[in-house]
């Protein structure tokens, strides 16, 4: 099982649509829950932030932060992190943090820290990113065409 909590909300339709469409594609690999928590005023954001995630998490979960300080992967690597992370594994944790990152505590009940790109996205859009990335990732380990 693949879950992933995400910080802030999705709420632009063409967003939507993006990603209950990769969700219908991956439901053929895996099942796929995917958690909201709302983003917090800059004061206090991060640490609630971090008390929400937290909540979601459960001891035995492998657990993927994504944070610029992480690793980078090509997508074959980050396909076969997948494949060898559910073979030891049965549930995959990935976080995306809010606009203000990650706080430490988070990081620290990290397994792994995995960076898409030193760039800035967009939330929404990093939100399809990532859902097509782990489609790309099944279908390469399924040796199916689609990864070019």
């Amino acid at each position: 099982m693949i879950k992933l909590i995400c910080v802030g909300k999705i709420k632009e339709k063409f967003y939507k649509e993006a990603i209950k469409e990769y969700e219908k594609r991956l439901s053929k690999y895996t099942k796929l829950q995917i958690i909201e928590i709302n983003d917090e005023k800059e004061d206090i954001a991060l640490k609630k932030e971090a008390e929400n995630i937290l909540k979601h998490i459960n001891d035995k979960d492998f657990v993927i932060t994504l944070e610029i300080e992480g690793e980078n992967l090509s997508s074959l690597d980050f396909a076969k992190k997948i494949d060898k992370t559910l073979m030891i594994n049965s549930n995959i944790t990935f976080v995306i943090g809010g606009s203000y990152g990650l706080d430490n505590i988070v990081k620290k009940r990290s397994n792994y820290h995995l960076s898409f790109s030193n760039l800035t996205f967009p939330h929404q859009l990093f939100r399809v990113m990532f859902l097509e990335q782990l489609y790309r990732s099944f279908k390469i380990n399924n040796k199916e065409t689609y990864h070019k």
